[in-house]
């Protein structure tokens, strides 16, 4: 059988048959597959299309994203910069009762997690990997097995509610229904509110029958102190330059090495993150916002029109930009250093007004920045040009106060 998208394919015919005849009827599961695609290389999150000769189904993909080498495919792929750490954690010969994976987003701590899942449940597991064609493995891979769990958000960008943890708690202390083990993974664990956390401290603590619970956190800094004492702690550190660059060559074949490395500046060396800001046309949106911003300077556009103008571009990533450019700024005040003046198309830009501007007003305008994105990050209710206008009027008022 041939699949449309290059990270799951060659799967065998009753695999196919178990997910598709699971899931014809509907698509009940959130649970499911981060997985990067063919063609423009999306990072594709829930709907995985499978091709046959007659017909395209459409399913929910599980949690798991890939398999084994027998499968051909890639489900919780094994990035190259995972390697050790994966064979310190699924090596252990015991297991923790609970996990804390935490690093920078955009790394593959979650496909790690499903990795270490399916190989935890596996009953055959096979050189530390999960054998893929075991009834566990086969019931994870259709979203139907009755000792697993994954808690996360009902909704991008919302908390996980204590409703949600209690019906976690529920299911750990239940038995396991095939006799092994039971595992949740909660991802990401920072947003859980106190309630939410409190709810999860007794299954931490002292988890039902032989149960592993994985956490995965992207902001460590964020979570509860009574949490993270009551986790095996596992940090995972983002990959070297090139390492990143030389795995990004595949996912991004499309790309020229300067194309694949702005990006990977831009995701701050997060390759993962690089391949999602490719998908969402990050650097077209940049690259208009460097335009307005040399022509604000120019004064051949108004705060205005270029807030107007902008309207397609996220807030946080705007408030980001302007931020990191700030900072830049005032390093190069400090420094003179041409080494650390950023990316090529705003390097010049950022030695002019370092050269032009006081270093208190560009502290000043970075300490409003930050706490306008905080605004933003609470989902206050803000009046988006407003905003956008009174940014860029301080913005254009920083040359001549130097």
């Amino acid at each position: 059988m041939t699949c449309r998208w290059k990270s799951v394919c060659h799967v065998p015919q009753h695999v196919a048959d178990s997910i598709a005849s699971s899931r014809k009827a509907g698509l009940s599961s959130t649970r499911c597959a981060r997985l990067i695609c063919s063609g423009r290389r999306r990072i594709l999150r829930g709907i995985v299309w499978w091709t046959r000769p007659s017909r395209w189904l459409t399913f929910r993909l599980p949690l798991i994203h890939c398999c084994r080498s027998c499968w051909s495919c890639d489900v919780a792929e094994a990035y190259p910069w995972q390697a050790s750490l994966w064979q310190q954690m699924a090596g252990r010969a015991q297991h923790a009762h609970a996990y804390l994976l935490h690093g920078p987003a955009g790394i593959g701590k979650r496909a790690l997690a499903e990795r270490l899942m399916a190989s935890l449940l596996c009953k055959a597991p096979e050189a530390l990997e999960a054998c893929g064609h075991c009834k566990s493995c086969l019931l994870l891979a259709a979203g139907s097995h009755p000792d697993n769990y994954v808690l996360e958000p009902e909704e991008a960008d919302k908390p996980i509610k204590v409703d949600q943890v209690r019906d976690l708690v529920s299911f750990v202390v239940q038995t396991a229904q095939m006799g092994g083990r039971k595992v949740v993974l909660v991802e990401p664990v920072e947003a859980m509110n106190i309630n939410a956390a409190n709810a999860l401290l007794k299954s931490l603590e002292e988890p039902s029958g032989n149960t592993v619970l994985l956490l995965v956190s992207h902001q460590p800094s964020r979570l509860l102190p009574t949490v993270k004492s009551r986790c095996v702690q596992q940090a995972c550190p983002l990959p070297s330059e090139q390492m990143s660059l030389d795995w990004l060559g595949n996912a991004l074949p499309d790309c020229t090495q300067e194309e694949r490395f702005e990006l990977l500046t831009l995701a701050a060396g997060s390759p993962l993150a690089a391949v999602a800001l490719y998908t969402q046309g990050v650097r077209e949106q940049r690259a208009l916002l460097v335009d307005g911003v040399k022509k604000l300077l120019k004064q051949q556009q108004s705060a205005t029109q270029l807030a107007e103008g902008w309207k397609d571009i996220p807030l946080l990533l705007l408030f980001d930009w302007f931020c990191d450019w700030s900072h830049l700024i005032l390093r190069y005040q400090m420094t003179q250093d041409e080494e650390g003046l950023g990316l090529g198309d705003m390097r010049k830009v950022v030695q002019y007004l370092a050269q032009k501007s006081s270093r208190a007003k560009v502290l000043e305008i970075q300490d409003w920045i930050l706490a306008q994105r905080q605004k933003v990050m609470s989902k206050a209710n803000l009046n988006r040009v407003l905003l956008l206008e009174a940014l860029l009027v301080q913005w254009a008022g920083l040359p001549g106060q130097a």
